[in-house]
């Protein structure tokens, strides 16, 4: 079971006297990182807010925004002077240098963080346990929502990976004929440049099988094999966050995959390791979106 880092999650509920609406859109990182926006009263609760998050949702770039909706409930209001003076500078400056009309600034204002606020918002004990059901209720859409890409892109690696070890197999009934063509080459080259009664059959044998074992490939089949084989075993595991260890794990493959074309000397073979290859950067893109 595979997880996804991108998603989206919603919840809408009543605490109270608030209606909240959270949500969440998460994108593949490296770690967590939080773009987190609240209203002014949420802000003691801001850390706890922090931790839920970071525990449920794993690693990836999250931006999570918390409004309160307008219930239509008339409550006192208090207005930051200084902070409206501030901003009315600024755009009354604005105003002049652009030959704009300032009579619209008022409405400007009122309308800009923290002017008006309300008065006396909190949440008590309950409302904050009720408050932390809204935001849970979103992470779990949003939880859902990777899910659901995740298993795309487990479908996709398990057929990246099954296409690498399908050239693989073809790598495998290819080499006996390219041992065997190296040999005839060799022998046949000595024949034409050197004459065949001009150098000794037996040193020739013994230098054909060095040279043919140094550029022998069946110990990088042997691991290539292994690390695909566990890579879908770490598909299987139930463990939500694997993303790490499965990039790891193409990087291996990806070395046995060179080191094959490094020594395959045989363009049959060749062919068989660029489709590997193609495959493999495929696998290495999506694992970039893997929890």
């Amino acid at each position: 079971m595979l997880k996804s880092m991108t998603g989206f999650g919603r919840s809408e509920q009543n605490v109270g006297d608030k209606t909240f609406l959270v949500d969440i859109k998460s994108l593949n990182g490296k770690q967590f990182e939080l773009q987190l926006k609240l209203p002014a009263f949420l802000r003691p609760f801001e850390f706890d807010i922090r931790r839920i998050l970071s525990e449920k949702l794993g690693r990836g770039s999250v931006d999570c925004t918390i409004s309160l909706k307008e219930t239509g409930s008339a409550k006192p209001v208090s207005i930051n002077t200084d902070l409206a003076k501030a901003y009315y500078k600024q755009l009354s400056e604005l105003s002049t240098a652009l030959n704009l009309d300032p009579s619209h600034i008022l409405s400007t204002l009122v309308k800009l963080p923290e002017v008006i606020t309300p008065t006396g918002d909190t949440l008590t004990d309950k409302e904050k346990v009720e408050f932390e059901k809204v935001l849970n209720a979103a992470i779990d859409d949003l939880n859902l929502h990777r899910l659901e890409e995740g298993k795309s892109l487990e479908d996709d690696l398990r057929m990246r990976i099954d296409n690498i070890s399908a050239q693989q197999n073809e790598v495998i009934k290819l080499e006996p004929l390219r041992q065997l063509k190296i040999r005839e080459g060799l022998t046949r080259l000595l024949d034409e440049n050197v004459g065949k009664e001009n150098y000794d059959s037996n040193r020739l044998e013994q230098e054909l099988i060095y040279y043919i074992e140094k550029i022998d490939i069946s110990e990088e089949q042997v691991r290539l094999k292994n690390h695909c084989d566990y890579f879908k075993s770490i598909l299987d595991e139930k463990d939500e966050s694997k993303g790490k260890k499965l990039s790891f794990i193409l990087q291996e493959i990806g070395r046995e995959i060179n080191t094959t074309g490094a020594k395959a000397y045989d363009s049959t073979i060749q062919k068989c390791v660029v489709l590997m290859k193609d495959e493999l950067e495929k696998a290495k893109e999506q694992i970039l979106n893997v929890l």
